[in-house]
């Protein structure tokens, strides 16, 4: 199956789907071989991994070329954040199409004004209702496989209000997108209250430190929430990681000891070392004079 018939097969077959959020080759190998089922591309930390923060700042072209390259490192479909659909209907639509051609699976397309802000940041301003709408159905129109998956996200909890974004999250369900995405739920009420008000299938961003309570995967998926992203999760382990590692250089002038850790035979193994190795004497005639 495609990636994205293997998404749908997935979202059909039973549990919630758990989709860390993974932003380049290490990450996405990283979450495939801990088990999950589906990666999520965030936007937050792709931008992160160019050296600029979520505010809108990183084009499409670079949003699909890095898509390309976790889709081809791992085996597991991949959603991708695709913001605002950089633009208009017109913008959306060529998003849609070189996002297929990079190999994801899905997008997830929102209603704020272009540039956009990352949807657990304050200040953020939203399009029209009627604009975000068309826009959602230009997307649907776009995608050459039927398969792959549209999921609408509204960000108006924040702008104008709980009852706004589920309205929206609804008219976008009815223009043809597979998943709706309100976007920052403030309280537990409001969490709980989406799966129930919403007409379909729902996603639940799960941001460390974000607008939205902290709350458990059994929770959401007891609530009804069909899919779960976790954009911050590998992101924050990696800074943390980082920062740490490298105080401790400055503070000692020692590197880690060698004790104790795996070789780096061990290390390149997670990147597919044997599968390439093998490779080299693979196509050589055994028979023939070196």
């Amino acid at each position: 199956m495609t990636p994205a018939a293997t998404l749908r097969a997935l979202l059909r077959a039973g549990p919630m789907i758990q989709a860390p959020g993974v932003y380049d080759g290490i990450t996405a190998r990283l979450a495939e071989q801990a088990g999950f089922s589906a990666l999520y591309m965030t936007g937050a930390g792709t931008s992160a991994s160019l050296g600029y923060p979520d505010f809108g700042l990183v084009t499409m072209s670079e949003m699909a070329g890095k898509g390309a390259v976790i889709a081809r490192s791992v085996r597991v479909p991949v959603i991708a954040d695709a913001d605002t659909g950089y633009g208009n209907e017109l913008n959306a639509t060529r998003t849609v199409q070189e996002y297929e051609r990079a190999g994801l699976a899905g997008l997830h397309v929102e209603d704020q004004v272009f540039p956009k802000r990352c949807g657990h940041l304050d200040d953020k301003e939203v399009v029209p209702r009627g604009e975000f709408i068309a826009k959602i159905r230009a997307v649907v129109a776009a995608r050459r496989d039927p398969d792959f998956l549209v999921i609408a996200r509204s960000d108006a909890r924040a702008v104008i209000g709980f009852d706004e974004a589920v309205a929206r999250a609804n008219l976008a369900l009815e223009a043809g997108a597979d998943i709706a995405f309100v976007e920052a739920a403030r309280t537990m009420e409001e969490v709980a209250a989406i799966p129930r008000l919403v007409r379909g299938p729902c996603l639940l961003n799960v941001v460390r430190g974000g607008k939205t309570p902290d709350l458990s995967m059994a929770e959401a998926e007891a609530m009804g929430y069909r899919l779960a992203i976790l954009p911050s999760l590998l992101l924050g382990a990696v800074v943390q990681a980082c920062d740490a590692a490298l105080a401790t250089l400055r503070e000692t002038g020692a590197p880690p000891s060698s004790a104790g850790a795996p070789p780096v035979r061990e290390r390149f193994r997670r990147w597919g070392a044997d599968e390439w190795d093998a490779l080299r004497t693979r196509f050589r005639d055994s028979q023939a004079a070196e």
